[in-house]
């Protein structure tokens, strides 16, 4: 029996769009949704309590943060890390894979998984199939996943072909050696780059293999809008229509509501809490750098349409005021505000697909915030 059900409530008479709930282990989700990135069990300097006040249901946080700093045997004894952090919902654990390939110094890759150097004193680490769930067993988020490689962007299709192969095998030996699947739910990863034959490949061994849901890998890593989109496309027209899909690493409204478009139902990114830290916030209005002088004596609400605490309570002024003065309080307040503008997104996208709106909806979004769906910069 899975850790997760997954229930398809609507599906968009207009788009084909479709939203659910997600059944977990910590709660029900409705989908598609937004989950905050926790990267060591926190979102950076917002409380979980605040994080469920914005409407979220699940968090993401990071295996191998997590792996090297408290360790997983710390997080296991204090309960897992819902107990660890004090939140009460859903939580997802990512591989550890695209940090391997990503932050990690000097990595060698071998079948039985790879070697590289700690980003934080270069001590020499291993890291296999096996081991990442093993990490993930201890963690114990509702929502766990395979590790694989995120390969680079380019790359020849021999070495995505190669690349592709070898994460089937991981994806398989991380299955086998999975010790509780009555209490986590392992997601698989399709990977393939842009090559449409690998994608096909990849997504059809994986669902042969009955995995409880399936993400979507390799995208948002220097591609093109479209590159990113016929990534999805390639990927979710072999997966299983009643297992959720999961699109890693996407936070701009544009892809969002492209991803939605293409019936994934999950989504996550650091981008809206680390543009917040640096002053930019994605508003109706759309983008607003809180740098600029024009917002010395703005004494209105960052944005008059949010219903989240910063706009209720707080000025464009005083919010400049405290980025310039390098202030937290401004860095709490302006992650607060971009995290609910993406939770409120998928909530409007929720009812629009309900109400089998769903085209018209994308639309007027990117009428309003001047995108488009070829190669759009996104927002």
């Amino acid at each position: 029996m899975s850790a997760i059900r997954f229930e398809i409530t609507h599906v968009c008479k207009q788009s084909g769009a479709r939203c659910g709930i997600l059944h977990t282990p910590h709660g029900d989700v409705e989908t598609p949704m937004f989950m905050p990135v926790g990267t060591l069990a926190t979102v950076k300097f917002l409380s979980p309590e605040e994080i469920k006040a914005l409407g979220a249901g699940v968090i993401l946080a990071n295996t191998y943060h997590l792996w090297l700093r408290p360790g997983e045997d710390i997080v296991d004894k204090a309960g897992g890390v819902q107990k660890f952090m004090n939140y009460s919902g859903p939580m997802l654990t990512d591989s550890g894979g695209f940090q391997v390939f990503s932050l990690a110094d000097r990595r060698k890759i071998k079948e039985e998984g790879v070697t590289f150097k700690s980003h934080l004193d270069g001590s020499t680490l291993f890291l296999s199939p096996e081991k990442s769930i093993q990490i993930q067993n201890k963690i114990g988020a509702d929502i766990i996943m395979s590790f694989d490689e995120c390969a680079p962007y380019p790359c020849s299709y021999d070495y995505m072909k190669n690349s592709v192969e070898r994460t089937l095998r991981w994806a398989k030996r991380g299955k086998d050696a999975h010790q509780r699947p009555e209490e986590q739910a392992l997601f698989g990863i399709v990977q393939g780059g842009e090559y449409q034959d690998l994608r096909e490949m990849c997504a059809k061994t994986l669902a042969e293999m009955d995995f409880p849901g399936y993400s979507i890998g390799g995208t948002s890593v220097g591609e093109s809008k479209e590159t990113m989109y016929k990534m999805i496309d390639y990927s979710v027209k072999y997966l299983p229509w009643e297992k959720p899909r999961y699109l890693m690493g996407v936070g701009s409204v544009d892809a969002i509501l492209e991803g939605i478009l293409r019936n994934v139902d999950m989504f996550d990114c650091v981008l809206p809490t680390r543009i917040a830290r640096h002053g930019t916030l994605m508003t109706s209005q759309g983008r607003v750098n809180i740098k600029k002088q024009e917002y010395e004596e703005d004494f209105g609400p960052l944005d008059p349409e949010c219903d989240c605490y910063t706009c209720k309570n707080y000025s464009r002024a005083y919010l400049r005021h405290l980025f310039r003065c390098n202030e937290g309080l401004g860095s709490r307040l302006m992650s607060i505000h971009n995290l609910r503008f993406l939770l409120s997104l998928t909530e409007q996208a929720r009812k629009a697909i309900r109400e089998d709106r769903f085209g018209d909806f994308k639309a007027e979004l990117f009428k309003k915030y001047n995108l488009n769906s070829v190669d759009s910069r996104g927002f």
